[in-house]
């Protein structure tokens, strides 16, 4: 019997459903079956968390996904993801309140970055994962330079996430204005860039970068898969 997959999602719905096509799409093309492992996702209230986000109630956020996790567990979850990174902000607090295991986002992203030799990476993400130092220090503690867009483009980053990408809204003008932001990246020492926010994948892909791009989403989903079938 696999260990079962506990998945936090609506975190939006867009990112909750590449993480479920991806952990049973992977394990069918590995095994040639369909056993893959149990999967439970609990989909959070979206509207609440984009709420205590914006009032920098962050304590709010930690106590409801403390909530939800436990839920997991209770439904028989054996560990857990967060189909988002913007969350894992309070990824320490919630993890100390609950008994169910978590694996953080940044860990399959860092060995993968480490893995490629990349030394300096690009970081895409919502306004909070790019600013905040959350996402930042998981980077340069593995001695990996974090480079970040400009404020001004940081806010059209967000504002593409929050408008059209949650909605499941793909524009080729938003997406010219991604490519133009990761090529300044690029020209600021960035070897490769972090899609730092489960949505990104959705609107931009390896082949429209000559830089490597490291898909937390799938990234995460894959660690959710292998940890799983250990």
């Amino acid at each position: 019997m696999y260990k079962k997959i506990g998945i936090i999602g609506g975190l939006s719905p867009e990112s909750t459903v590449s993480y479920y096509l991806n952990i049973t799409r992977k394990y069918v093309e590995q095994f040639g079956d369909h056993s893959y492992p149990e999967i439970i996702v609990y989909s959070v209230n979206l509207e609440n968390y984009h709420i205590w986000r914006n009032e920098n109630r962050w304590d709010k956020i930690e106590d409801d996904l403390v909530r939800v996790a436990n839920q997991l567990k209770a439904s028989g979850a054996d560990f857990g993801v967060i189909a988002t990174n913007t969350m894992h902000k309070v990824f320490v607090g919630m993890q100390s309140k609950t008994a169910l295991p978590f694996i953080h986002i940044l860990e399959p992203t860092i060995n993968a970055i480490l893995k490629s030799g990349i030394k300096g990476v690009g970081l895409l993400g919502t306004k909070f994962t790019m600013s905040e130092q959350f996402y930042k220090e998981g980077l340069i503690s593995k001695n990996l330079v974090c480079v970040v867009p400009e404020p001004d483009q940081q806010e059209v980053v967000h504002q593409i996430i929050e408008q059209e990408l949650i909605r499941g809204i793909l524009s080729a003008d938003s997406k010219k204005r991604y490519l133009a932001i990761i090529n300044d990246m690029v020209k600021n020492g960035a070897e490769g860039i972090i899609l730092g926010c489960t949505e990104i994948p959705l609107l931009i892909h390896q082949s429209d970068c000559g830089v490597p791009l490291f898909d937390t989403a799938i990234l995460h989903s894959d660690a959710a898969l292998e940890f799983a079938l250990s």
